[in-house]
């Protein structure tokens, strides 16, 4: 997924932005599904266990590909919330630098109140999306 603004920290702040203009949670669920659908196609062959990811409830796969000047994560899921918050997360992450990534930590969660709503299998699975993201990140960042 490219990204859509300059910065990851444009990202969050224009996340936040989005779901300042839903008033109730079943409209931000609804937003959420919405996006979900917008991920890019996911290749079936990268559907494998090499790509799955654990600590998720829902099957989860993801692909990262890249250097420490750009990372990009591909990825996708079996349930549509879930793949709204895969696309947060791609939104905020992808295409970004190994040190970009490290140095941003993900403010949006709680800037529009997503840890408050989310049942805790979907909170243990976007934290593991994102330690897979921080992980990849470290693992390119020059030393």
């Amino acid at each position: 997924m490219q990204p859509t603004e300059a910065t990851a920290a444009e990202a969050q702040a224009a996340i936040a932005e989005e779901f300042s203009f839903f008033g109730d949670w079943s409209e931000r669920y609804q937003y959420l599904i919405d996006l979900g659908r917008k991920l890019p196609v996911f290749p079936e062959q990268w559907k494998t266990e090499e790509h799955r990811l654990h600590g998720c409830q829902s099957l989860v796969w993801i692909v990262a590909e890249g250097d420490a000047d750009r990372l990009e994560f591909h990825a996708i899921s079996d349930s549509s919330i879930v793949s709204g918050l895969i696309y947060l997360a791609l939104r905020v992450y992808s295409g970004r630098s190994a040190k970009e990534i490290l140095a941003t930590s993900p403010d949006y969660i709680a800037a529009i109140g997503l840890a408050k709503h989310l049942s805790p299998t979907r909170s243990n699975g976007l934290a593991s999306l994102l330690a897979f993201i921080q992980d990849t990140a470290r693992r390119h960042a020059p030393d």
